[in-house]
């Protein structure tokens, strides 16, 4: 059996989405004995050794981008690993992750209408109503899983606020890297921004005091095993993906594959946690699909956008 090129483009998004999904139970279980700060500069030096390590091993040369591509760059570095992580883990100490998940999941509504303004990607009836499925089905899978998730503490705002930053920052990282994915493509792209919103996080962390021997010595294994997978595949083998898909198939159309996320942990929390699955779940996962249908179809190869 063979698959055209769009359609190994869906899987892999989708396998990307999935490890996301368990992104935010282990951030909230980081963020309740590891220093946010702290976290999110170790979670991304893990990343940047993984990626670095895999270049070695393939012997790929890190590749020297010019003044004009190294800004850029940064920029990325800046809104998708420093401003991102810190938003994120931050926010995880105020809210819980179903509640930060149901925020994210409007990721596909963000980047759909920014792609729309900017790149001028067409977004037509099937792509809104595909984007609108997306959104619902999710609202109904994290609320049907906590009931009480609305009911929020009384500084639950700032969780909020924090996690939508998060929103505003993968926009942007996953909007403003077309010419960088043309020029340098997605490994090298993704390898110097992690490297320079690693350097970010770093120098805030030693500035700070959060980056000491003895913060790093209190880390133990739960932690450091749920650093490593935030780290090597929630990050180094992720981002690469993500942007293999965005360089494939557009923004958009790459967006809507987020709201994977939460059916994703309802699975995982079924199957590892002997968590119920309810009509309610299964039911808004259906309607993810369909949306993902819509935005995605017709199935036939797309043309790449050159991003």
């Amino acid at each position: 059996m063979t698959f055209s090129p769009d359609r190994l483009t869906y899987l892999k998004l989708a396998a990307v989405t999935m490890i996301w999904g368990a992104t935010f139970v282990a951030g909230r279980y980081l963020a309740a004995d590891v220093d946010p700060l702290l976290a999110a500069t170790l979670r991304f030096v893990l990343a940047s050794a993984a990626l670095l390590g895999f270049m070695a091993l393939v012997r790929v040369r890190l590749a020297r981008p010019s003044g004009t591509q190294l800004m850029q760059l940064a920029m990325l570095g800046f809104f998708g690993i420093y401003f991102y992580n810190l938003c994120f883990f931050y926010g995880l100490q105020y809210i819980s992750a179903s509640r930060a998940s149901l925020i994210v999941a409007l990721n596909p509504a963000v980047i759909g209408l920014a792609a729309w303004l900017l790149h001028k990607e067409r977004l037509g009836a099937a792509k809104c109503l595909g984007i609108a499925f997306c959104l619902g089905g999710a609202g109904v899978v994290i609320v049907s899983r906590n009931p009480h998730l609305l009911q929020g503490a009384d500084n639950a705002w700032r969780g909020d606020l924090l996690i939508f930053g998060c929103v505003v920052g993968w926009g942007v990282y996953s909007l403003f890297s077309r010419g960088l994915n043309k020029s340098l493509g997605p490994l090298q792209t993704v390898t110097w921004s992690i490297l320079l919103g690693t350097a970010m996080l770093a120098l805030t962390a030693l500035v700070g005091g959060k980056l000491t021997l003895s913060a790093l010595s209190a880390i133990h294994l739960p932690q450091l095993l749920s650093l490593l997978y935030l780290g090597i595949l929630g990050s180094a083998l992720a981002y690469i993906a993500w942007y293999d898909g965005i360089r494939q198939i557009g923004a958009t159309r790459a967006g809507v594959f987020i709201a994977l996320n939460p059916l994703t942990a309802v699975i995982c929390g079924a199957v590892l946690l002997g968590e119920q699955l309810t009509a309610p779940m299964l039911l808004g996962g259906a309607v993810i699909l369909l949306g993902i249908y819509l935005c995605n179809k017709p199935l036939a190869p797309a043309r790449p956008l050159g991003i």
